[in-house]
């Protein structure tokens, strides 16, 4: 059984899994880089720079923001059928800016770079490459998705332990040299051969409109403004931000959030690198699910696994003798909900609203979700006290992700009735 669509869009010169593998690797490439790798070099900058943590931090919070500013107008040309310039101006921006990231010597330069990684990841990380393959096969969009997820999902496992070694080898400038060409000499060229002959602006939604039929009620031919104010709109941006700021919450506060539970170290960092593991073997059952379980049942389960793995967290100092086990509870469903968590919030919203402007309409998203992304991290840490340690926080984010969860099982209602 193939993996990958089986018919690439007729006016794509590049066979479907060629196309998909190959961003993958693109995918891979840029989280590693640019994402990950931001952690690995906080340290040395602000021993040369003299920044605290606090103003070095604030680097990657512009990256995100403009991230988030940018969504919409990309989006927006993508629809327009412009993804080959869009996604290879992006690789050779975020190319660009590594390289003067190299020779930055104040506070102001490290900003005005991150400022410009920000744009060239709007333009090249999931949200681009989603609403692209969405465009391309209309018939198979999640399944081309959850493919381009697998390598994407293995980027810090592969970039934390090279970013490292080529810091350690050649010093963090040298290193950036390196990351740099592999955007400039790799992506970008990748790029800009997958990307050749895009579906013109409303093909996809044509080809669409000749799918086999579903529970989804037809998506009428309503203008863009109608899609956006619309009610199952609204509900699947409140469950996107409000998923997106749980998950990103835990992140930056894991390894010390597994310590107070009472952890070896040993099994603290172990417990930590296995989420990765754990995401894309979420990923492999999502192929299973496909075939073998209802569309919209899936969408409503798997945003579940985040509530319930942050109540088992909650409840395992309860437990005493099975406290230990009630933290890798939290772990094993953390790490598979936040696999395929990915899947469902990046195919929602061309399930239940509009696939023709489908970047569009996940670009108004992107400031509302940037700023939950790089807010919810700081308010976790607020919320620790040396007293009841995460518990409040942990309080919060289960609050607002059953609350997302529930927003997501309305706007499915709405969108599939009769």
């Amino acid at each position: 059984m193939s993996h990958t669509p089986a018919v690439a869009h007729p006016a794509t010169p590049v066979p479907a899994s060629r196309l998909i593998g190959w961003l993958s690797l693109a995918q891979l490439i840029t989280w590693g880089s640019v994402f990950y790798t931001f952690a690995l070099l906080m340290a040395p900058i602000e021993r040369e720079l003299g920044l605290s943590r606090a103003q070095a931090s604030l680097g990657f919070s512009l990256a995100l923001l403009a991230e988030g500013l940018l969504a919409y107008p990309v989006g927006r040309w993508i629809d327009q059928g412009h993804e080959r310039v869009v996604m290879t101006g992006g690789s050779l921006l975020v190319g660009a800016c590594l390289l003067l990231h190299s020779g930055i010597n104040s506070a102001l330069g490290f900003y005005a770079v991150w400022l410009g990684l920000g744009a060239g990841l709007a333009a090249t990380l999931y949200p681009p490459a989603f609403a692209v393959l969405t465009r391309r096969y209309p018939h198979n969009y999640r399944r081309a998705i959850i493919t381009l997820t697998f390598l994407g999902g293995l980027a810090s496992t592969v970039f934390i332990p090279l970013s490292a070694w080529l810091i350690a080898t050649l010093g963090w400038r040298h290193a950036l040299w390196v990351l740099a060409a592999m955007h400039l000499f790799l992506c970008a060229p990748l790029h800009a051969w997958l990307l050749r002959h895009a579906p013109a602006a409303g093909q996809s939604a044509l080809n669409a409109s000749n799918a086999p039929p579903t529970r989804r009620a037809k998506t009428p031919r309503t203008a863009l403004g109608q899609h956006l104010w619309s009610a199952p709109f609204m509900l699947i941006g409140v469950f996107i931000v409000l998923l997106m700021a749980a998950t990103a919450a835990l992140p930056a506060h894991l390894v010390s959030l597994l310590r107070e539970n009472q952890l070896p170290e040993a099994w603290v960092l172990t417990t930590v690198a296995s989420i990765g593991i754990l995401q894309v073997l979420g990923r492999a059952l999502m192929y299973f699910f496909e075939h073998h379980v209802d569309l919209h049942q899936v969408n409503r389960l798997v945003p579940t696994l985040i509530p319930l793995g942050l109540a088992a967290l909650l409840i395992a100092p309860m437990w005493e003798s099975a406290h230990a086990f009630g933290v890798l509870l939290f772990v094993l469903l953390y790490g598979l909900g936040n696999g395929m968590l990915t899947i469902v919030k990046g195919t929602a919203v061309a399930e239940y609203i509009n696939r023709e402007h489908v970047a569009t309409l996940n670009g108004a998203l992107g400031l509302p979700t940037a700023l939950a992304r790089a807010a919810a991290p700081l308010l976790m840490g607020g919320l620790w006290s040396p007293a009841l340690g995460y518990t409040a926080g942990l309080w919060l984010l289960l609050i607002i992700s059953v609350l997302g969860v529930a927003a997501l099982m309305l706007a499915q209602r709405l969108a599939t009735r009769g």
